[in-house]
């Protein structure tokens, strides 16, 4: 019986230190997430083409998100991954063309005209990345 009791103890402390729940403030990733929806995020820092990334990103100048601030968008190249030429419309970054260099991943919101996303800052590094949604927990 306490055999039962510690793995059960020993598998909450593991599931609480590998979830992450969180609630989405803002535009940027609509339709497929509005704001005031919450969703499970597991961590890792290996996301796959296609899905929802949570990140964090340092304070850039002209009212980018503090580095503090957590980031949902969704996950579009992996390292290796040879961007089009014009694979964000605006591409204000200038990576069209470029190949994801190892240990980065480009992101952009769903909602491409309200979201901050790598048009804006350039490859993500994965030691910035969070973690993946796995599931959407309730809808505003």
């Amino acid at each position: 019986m306490r055999v039962l009791v510690l793995a059960g103890l020993l598998a909450a402390v593991v599931a609480r230190r590998a979830l992450i729940l969180t609630t989405v403030d803002g535009a940027s990733m609509a339709p497929a997430l509005r704001s005031g929806d919450r969703v499970l995020v597991r961590r890792t820092r290996r996301p796959r083409r296609g899905q929802v990334a949570l990140l964090r990103y340092p304070p850039l100048p002209s009212g980018a998100p503090t580095g503090d601030q957590l980031l949902l968008k969704r996950v579009v190249a992996v390292p290796g991954d040879r961007l089009r030429p014009a694979w964000a419309d605006p591409d204000v970054h200038g990576l069209g063309g470029a190949t994801v260099p190892p240990g980065c991943a480009v992101v952009l919101g769903d909602n491409r005209p309200s979201s901050w996303d790598s048009r804006h800052y350039g490859f993500v590094p994965r030691e910035r990345l969070v973690g993946v949604v796995v599931r959407q927990v309730s809808r505003e």
